[in-house]
């Protein structure tokens, strides 16, 4: 285990209050405010942990702002309309979209009131310098909750992902809380449960079984759809996940591209755990939402005219360039069964007002 800085402040709190839960070693993991994951640095990128797909292809956020033109368009074309991003990353995927909504509706380019929820100043600071050429306003918010009231359209890609979870894991007693305790050196971290178990959980597993509960990311849901369904709009969640997950326990820690222990580097790796998409859709129908999806991020970018995209865009580009072009747009869309295509998937959660999203059927999760 890494003698992080975080780790340090980690053992004084369980010496002193006991173990954590599973779900606040993550939220300090990623956001202490002095050695949380996201407030000390820029992750993305060959030279940070992983790469998102607004810096693989234009293409990922150009068709994202045509998605949320089309959407716009249906929802009466207000103005101002909201436009908000959860987590943008560096502002690639807000500065590709707002391009191609400026060419291909102007008037959606004049409506767009630009809200982005991001912690991180480090990333906050590249974002700045990212859409300081679109020449609008921008206001940053630390909590979805200070955008302001009215119509809006919302992106969130990889963002729900590192929302802290809540684990148990099923013993011959019952299902346990699972914790992060000291070691037995005295020195790192370990896994332990409660002693007692839940009362009110009731799930069938054997024992071993881990359950994981999304309980920042439900919550969160039923805020966002509730503000859809009060002023207007509809909501873009596109993530790695499934529409159940079951009994699995997908948290994981990643370091300079590759899987490292979760507990090994408390600060310094990027913590996550798969979307259930299944979740967050019941959570929104719970809201009074309408749900769309979930489908694989390969069909949705395709149905939106990715190969269109690709097509132009090498016609007019060096060989060299059109290689790299393909080359991106294949790894979004790869259906194998590690690739981009099918393990992300896309929900789309609107307002009632709004009884279709572009290249989102109807769904039946939240029955």
């Amino acid at each position: 285990m890494s003698p992080t800085p975080l780790l340090a402040e980690l053992r004084a709190l369980i010496a002193e209050n006991g173990p954590i839960p599973v779900e606040h070693y993550m939220a300090l993991c990623l956001g202490h405010p002095r050695f949380g994951y996201y407030r000390t640095r820029d992750p993305l990128g060959a030279a940070g942990d992983f790469t998102t797909a607004p810096e693989i292809s234009q293409i990922f956020g150009e068709l994202l702002g045509l998605w949320a033109a089309s959407v716009w368009h249906e929802m009466g074309r207000p103005s101002p309309c909201r436009l908000v991003e959860l987590g943008p990353g560096r502002g690639t995927l807000m500065a590709d979209a707002l391009r191609a909504i400026r060419t291909a509706l102007p008037a959606f380019a004049e409506a767009v009131d630009l809200h982005l929820v991001e912690t991180s100043p480090s990333l906050r600071a590249a974002q700045r310098e990212r859409l300081a050429p679109i020449g609008r306003p921008i206001a940053w918010h630390d909590r979805v909750e200070d955008v302001p009231a009215g119509p809006l359209l919302i992106l969130a890609n990889e963002f729900f992902d590192a929302l802290p979870v809540r684990q148990y894991e099923r013993t011959a007693r019952g299902w346990c809380m699972r914790r992060v305790g000291l070691a037995a050196d005295g020195t790192g971290l370990a896994f332990g449960l409660d002693p007692d178990p839940v009362p009110d959980l009731a799930v069938a597993a054997p024992e071993g079984a881990v359950l994981t509960v999304p309980s920042v990311a439900l919550a969160l849901m039923r805020i966002l759809a509730g503000r859809l369904v009060r002023d207007g709009g509809a909501l873009l969640a596109i993530d790695y996940g499934e529409a159940g997950l079951g009994l699995t326990d997908t948290l994981q820690a990643v370091s300079r591209h590759r899987r490292i222990g979760v507990l090994d580097a408390p600060g310094e790796t990027d913590l996550t755990a798969q979307v259930d998409f299944g979740g967050l859709a019941r959570a929104a129908s719970e809201a009074g939402a309408a749900i769309h999806g979930p489908v694989m991020q390969r069909d949705f970018l395709l149905a939106l005219g990715l190969g269109s995209r690709v097509e132009r865009l090498s016609a007019r580009a060096r060989p060299d360039q059109a290689a790299a072009i393909a080359a991106g747009a294949a790894r979004l869309t790869d259906d194998a069964p590690t690739g981009m295509g099918r393990l992300f998937k896309v929900l789309g959660v609107s307002g009632p007002g709004l009884p279709s999203l572009p290249a989102l059927p109807r769904s039946t999760l939240s029955g």
